[in-house]
């Protein structure tokens, strides 16, 4: 129906009299239509839930506005067209595929709620950051529609600017009123004004802006981690979900991040002789060059902590000082992390001489003693054994490093809920012939948004209804439950993990310190 048309029925219903018997009851139908603070926006109505995709929650960061802090979108007069997704932010595609984009124009938020939300109370809201490295992806491959309809929750899937145009730092990009921001920290401040456009509009599409949970996986969870140790985000979210990514993850250094970037504006021919002839080069640079340059160089991506009151600590000792936003956590991780990576490194089989040889160049001193404890005689598969050890060691997707945050944040004293996901029959994002890919790596994505890397069977399913219900109870109250599965206990002890698993008894408590050796891994 045209906007239009509304005054002309409003008019005949007060003419006609009063409405049909009973109808004066019925719940009114689902509105495709949302007024935003910005303007209206229509969206799709389908059978149980409304989507609307591609509503601008920023300016676009092009031209002078590259490489500085979201600025306030602008207003629109007439109603938004918000049936389809805008195009992912700029970007190479990863070693596992995917599509290369030039496009800076992609501060886009898509919302999925329940089909009716009208006359009830606020739903909570659940606002998700992907993964990819922080140099690829996009929110809208990421269909909520199961945790929106079978949660009863409002779901926000957000792009953020990825790779240099998100996390390029120089200092010669912090003049006139870009002097107060560290640079290199763009993609976490526009989560943060995806957070303050939930804020004012959550009301809108049926949600609460007093319960927000934010929650994210890979270098989703490491920005999330980011943003509870950030002053600037507090009062943005009231919970948190980080997946597959510790929240004692060191975020880059100052020092670190700007020498990566001086090298970057060397090899773009960007090192002029003053600071605002840098400026204007590295804004100015196709995006293209921006995007090779930035591959080229190796570059990481992600936070940058101590510069500004964005990020002023480390989120580790933001934790450890108390000075963090105190929220209820969900964190975990998956029982097979690093067999995603190993195998994307050795598509091929390799020999137990050289899994040793990969041991020691690696591990060097160290060595030895793992090899005893993980000797690949143990495992059907010398890359096995390699991911196995990665996974129960201490880097920053390890269960041992998990462990140290479960423990981190109970000692701060909120609420913690730890898991590890450990289907080893769930879809692979890669599946790569003769490895088992187990449970890997995003492997839990496809169990809270179906379809995304395959189908599930009868008893995933159930899986998959459990953890939609732990994840979207805990968005409620902060206490993770689901009907038909067992109760999750806080964190205290290294045994209070959920084990997540399909099948009689998959899912059950238990001890991820005792089973990833992390005494030993302490010891080295």
């Amino acid at each position: 129906m045209r906007l239009t048309a509304i005054p002309l029925l409003v008019s005949a219903l007060v003419l006609g009299g009063a409405a049909p018997a009973g109808a004066q009851h019925r719940a009114p139908e689902p509105s495709a239509v949302v007024r935003t603070d910005l303007g209206p926006v229509r969206g799709q109505v389908k059978t149980d839930y409304r989507l609307f995709q591609g509503i601008p929650y920023a300016a676009p960061p092009t031209g002078s506005l590259r490489f500085r802090p979201p600025q306030p979108a602008r207003a629109w007069p007439d109603v938004y067209d918000a049936t389809s997704p805008r195009e992912q932010c700029a970007q190479l595609p990863p070693p596992y595929g995917g599509e290369t984009s030039y496009v800076e124009d992609c501060l886009y938020l898509n919302v999925t709620t329940p089909a009716r939300t009208h006359g009830r109370d606020r739903l909570p809201v659940m606002v998700w950051v992907h993964g990819g490295g922080n140099t690829t992806g996009t929110a809208s491959v990421h269909n909520a529609a199961k945790l929106a309809v079978d949660g009863d929750v409002v779901v926000v899937t957000i792009n953020y600017r990825l790779g240099p145009f998100g996390w390029l730092a120089h200092p010669d990009l912090e003049t006139g009123p870009d002097r107060r921001h560290q640079s290199g920290n763009y993609g976490l401040l526009d989560q943060q004004a995806a957070l303050r456009w939930v804020r004012r509009n959550a009301e809108a599409f049926g949600g609460d802006a007093g319960n927000v949970t934010l929650f994210g996986e890979s270098a989703g969870a490491l920005n999330t981690c980011a943003n509870l140790a950030s002053p600037t985000a507090a009062g943005l979210f009231h919970k948190i979900i980080a997946q597959s990514y510790t929240c004692t993850a060191p975020a880059r250094t100052v020092a670190a991040a700007e020498a990566d970037g001086a090298a970057i504006a060397e090899d773009m021919g960007c090192d002029k002789d003053s600071v605002s002839a840098v400026a204007a080069c590295l804004r100015a640079a196709p995006v293209k060059t921006v995007l090779e340059s930035f591959e080229a160089k190796a570059t990481d991506a992600g936070p940058v902590a101590g510069g500004d009151r964005v990020l002023p600590l480390q989120p580790e000792q933001a934790i450890e000082r108390g000075r963090f936003n105190r929220v209820p956590v969900m964190h975990g991780n998956t029982l097979d992390e690093m067999r995603l990576f190993v195998s994307l490194s050795y598509p091929d089989p390799i020999t137990a001489a050289q899994y040793e040889e990969i041991v020691r160049s690696t591990y060097g001193t160290d060595a030895d003693a793992i090899l005893a404890r993980y000797p690949a005689a143990d495992f059907p598969d010398p890359r096995i054994a390699l991911a196995t050890l990665q996974t129960d060691s201490h880097e920053i997707l390890s269960a041992c490093a998990h462990q140290d945050a479960f423990a981190l944040l109970d000692r701060a004293g909120v609420p913690v809920y730890a898991y590890q996901f450990a289907d080893r029959a769930a879809p692979p994002l890669v599946d790569v012939p003769g490895f088992e890919e187990g449970a890997e790596h995003t492997s839990e994505l496809t169990f809270l948004f179906p379809g995304l890397f395959g189908d599930l069977n009868a008893e995933q399913q159930r899986l998959s209804d459990a953890m939609v219900g732990y994840w979207t109870s805990f968005a409620r109250s902060g206490i993770p439950k689901a009907r038909q599965a067992p109760s999750w206990p806080r964190f205290r002890t290294p045994n209070d993990v959920l084990s997540l698993a399909s099948g009689p008894g998959g899912i059950h408590r238990t001890d991820t310190a005792a089973s990833s050796n992390c005494s030993f891994w302490n010891s080295l």
